[in-house]
């Protein structure tokens, strides 16, 4: 998939890990960094948070509540949006901890990689708002259970190089 542009790879993509992969390639080219032994779990988060990761874990929480409010109106975009979240989160698993870097390395990684026009990058810039119907802001209605993610992290880096 190397060959294949930014955007004809995200194109292609499949699943978390396929994305995962696309957000190390962009990484790896932009800051010349990465890491491996990152796992994926799937929760319902509060819809302000879309996802996020503890520092100093080798885990990502992505909000799958988050994914179902928001209307799509492509697999392009839903594959954006995945890619933006990801990529947000493990530039923090790289070490980035302010959010106001982390936001900027993201929009500009995804500039680099995409064009300004491109979804990836306009999520970025400003995410989309999910349509919330009034049942999804009662508290107590989140499942507390992580699902996690198999073949997410494909890599076989030893950690952070």
């Amino acid at each position: 998939m190397s060959s294949l542009t930014f955007q004809e790879q995200l194109d292609k993509c499949k699943d978390y890990g396929d994305i995962f992969e696309v957000v190390k390639r962009a990484v790896k080219q932009s800051l010349n960094r990465e890491r491996g032994g990152l796992m994926l779990y799937l929760g319902d988060l509060p819809v302000q948070v879309g996802a996020f990761h503890g520092v100093g874990s080798n885990g990502i929480v992505l909000n799958k509540r988050l994914l179902r409010l928001i209307s799509f109106r492509s697999v392009t975009e839903l594959n954006s949006y995945v890619f933006m979240l990801l990529l947000h989160e493990y530039l923090h698993s790289l070490g980035y901890i302010g959010e106001r870097q982390v936001r900027k390395l993201v929009y500009d990684i995804c500039r680099e990689s995409f064009g300004k026009d491109h979804p990836a990058t306009q999520f970025a810039y400003s995410p989309p708002v999910p349509r919330i119907p009034p049942s999804e802001l009662q508290p107590g209605n989140a499942d507390r259970q992580l699902e996690i993610v198999k073949d997410f992290d494909r890599s076989n880096l030893s950690y952070i190089s």
